[in-house]
């Protein structure tokens, strides 16, 4: 009798579930439907301890597609992983990933938040480190320090929650949105989604996270974990609206989609450039949420899951293949030998420009409409629209790395398209990333949305895009690039490549003056004055008390005759004066 492994029997069940969820949230969408399903788990006399659930067309959208994502990033695993002798434990850290996922998801309370939060980042930080190295042991060490301030700002967040006598917060959030108190909550919980989110200044951790499996990448860095700090902002973006926290998150996502955009272009690793793009996107999530526009948030998120994952997916075909390496000089020509993963990768970069009619368009490209027709300043506006530009950019530049030209790695290569598990769950997304766009947009949005804009701005974005992708074919011709290293550059693309020090900053920046502090500490105290009036001080002073009750022991009779004769000296002295 066959026996079927752990990765058909999840995959199976999640794919399941999936189905059930997204069928749910269908009817709950066309007929408006809210479910709060309180439990009561234990009641001893007057105290109940109560769990709540929320269910509504948003919570169980989403939750169907982490689950659709998590079971085809799991039957790819049984490949991508199949050389592994711990695979089974492998997946079943992907299946807590996911139920933590679940439980963040479908809690309208701040405590079960928590909960499902810190599975997220425990179970994150067991899935950096799991190739084990000094480099995945500092990357997880990273990850889960930057996230600890979130969960921090959470614990205080259910600290300032005692205010209001629970900690539902959907109770409290129209009633109470121009009290202090709620807006300390809003502040925090902004905290919270920011690092968890990856926004700046707590950037650092995302691209460091990368030294996770491939299959990790797919579903935690790109589509679920990071997407949780945008979640947990929709449903509370009622405070951010009509405050300076809405203002600021604005700033802050704008330049943090910036940044990851530059930043990409002087990127050389695969799977740093597809985690840079993420925190792109995150950016632009972040942005339109603080605007106001919760839905449009909501839509890019579940788009954005679906063809970064992909990209993911088909990175982690194309890493197996060029024998573990992830620099992109040394790949080329990929189109020719990996036909099948190379247009699952071009069709996921290209839903991530916003090509017209694929996956990413119809949410990015509403997105930027909206932003015209919104009162945003003009540094909002160039943010929004150059980072797009740049997205462009840096995909072309990806490609043209990869796909065109020779193959840059060994004369004599295994190169082939045979893994045709992970091919099917490759194409699964494929198939997503193509109609999941318009599906979403029928589905979320009841009353198809019209933006009415002149031509000239109706078609900034696509102009926008054509001169990103023209831009990053230029960039990438070698000549300019030596060009621009003999102009001494250096030190602009330094800083621009290494998302402007932010790296350095979170790690050496935080962590020099203490232990600079700590160095001077030990020197003058620990190591000086008091050892000097301590141990040392003690030490020195038996040692001399020994040294002189030594000496006399050793002088004993020396001591004894030469007193004799003192005391015969003052006696005779004595009697001559008498």
């Amino acid at each position: 009798m066959k026996y079927l492994s752990i990765c058909s029997i999840s995959f199976l069940n999640l794919i399941f579930i999936s189905m059930t969820c997204f069928v749910l949230s269908m009817n709950f969408m066309l007929n408006n439907m809210v479910y709060f399903i309180e439990w009561e788990v234990v009641s001893l006399n007057s105290v109940s301890i109560v769990m709540t659930f929320l269910f509504d067309w948003m919570s169980l959208l989403f939750m169907s597609f982490v689950l659709m994502i998590s079971s085809l990033v799991i039957y790819y695993s049984k490949e991508y992983m199949s050389s592994d002798v711990n695979i089974n434990r492998f997946i079943m850290l992907v299946l807590m990933f996911v139920l933590s996922m679940m439980l963040l998801i479908i809690s309208p309370n701040l405590v079960s938040i928590l909960l499902g939060w810190d599975g997220l980042g425990l179970v994150s930080y067991c899935l950096v480190i799991y190739f084990q190295n000094v480099k995945s042991y500092n990357a997880g060490m990273l990850t889960a320090l930057s996230n600890r301030i979130g969960d921090v700002a959470l614990l205080l967040a259910i600290a300032w929650m005692l205010n209001y006598g629970g900690w539902n917060y959907v109770f409290y959030l129209e009633v109470m949105q121009n009290e202090f108190e709620m807006l300390m909550i809003g502040a925090l919980v902004m905290l919270a989604a920011m690092t968890k989110s990856a926004q700046i200044p707590f950037s650092s951790w995302l691209p460091a996270a990368m030294a996770a499996p491939t299959p990790v990448s797919a579903l935690v860095h790109s589509s679920t974990l990071v997407t949780a700090g945008v979640y947990l902002l929709i449903r509370f973006n009622i405070l951010l609206v009509n405050s300076w926290l809405g203002q600021l998150l604005l700033l802050l996502s704008g330049l943090t989609m910036f940044m990851a955009g530059l930043g990409a272009n002087f990127e050389f690793d695969l799977k740093k450039i597809i985690a840079l793009s993420t925190l792109s996107q995150l950016g632009l999530m972040m942005s339109i949420l603080s605007m106001g526009f919760y839905k449009l948030a909501m839509f890019h998120l579940l788009t954005h899951a679906l063809f970064k994952a992909l990209l993911f997916m088909c990175a982690g075909a194309i890493i197996h293949n060029m024998n573990n390496s992830q620099d992109i000089r040394l790949m080329g020509g990929l189109s020719i030998h990996m036909p099948l993963t190379s247009a699952c990768f071009n069709v996921s970069n290209l839903a991530l420009c916003g090509m017209p009619f694929l996956a990413g368009f119809y949410s990015k490209d509403m997105i930027l409409e909206i932003v015209m027709v919104s009162n945003v300043n003009l540094f909002s506006f160039f943010l929004y629209f150059f980072s797009t530009g740049l997205t462009v950019c840096y995909s072309f530049r990806l490609v043209f790395y990869s796909m065109t030209g020779d193959l840059n790695c060994m004369s004599l290569n295994l190169l082939n398209d045979e893994g045709w598990i992970m091919l099917r769950g490759m194409i699964g997304l494929l198939i997503m990333s193509i109609v999941g766009g318009s599906m979403l947009n029928w589905l979320i949005f009841l009353t198809p949305p019209m933006v009415c804009l002149p031509l000239g701005m109706k078609l900034l974005t696509l102009f926008v895009c054509v001169v990103g992708g023209l831009l990053g074919y230029v960039i990438s011709l070698m000549k300019l690039y030596s060009l621009n290293k003999s102009l001494m550059m250096y030190n602009v693309t330094n800083f621009m490549g290494s998302m402007w020090f932010m790296p350095f900053m979170s790690t050496y920046g935080i962590i020099f003056y203490p232990l600079n502090l700590g160095q001077i500490v030990s020197k003058s105290f620990d190591q000086g004055w008091s050892e000097y009036f301590g141990g040392q001080h003690l030490y020195n002073k038996l040692m001399n008390y020994s040294q002189t009750l030594f000496l006399m022991h050793n002088n004993n009779l020396k001591i004894y005759l030469l007193l004799f004769v003192f005391w015969i000296l003052i006696l005779f002295n004595f009697l001559l004066f008498l």
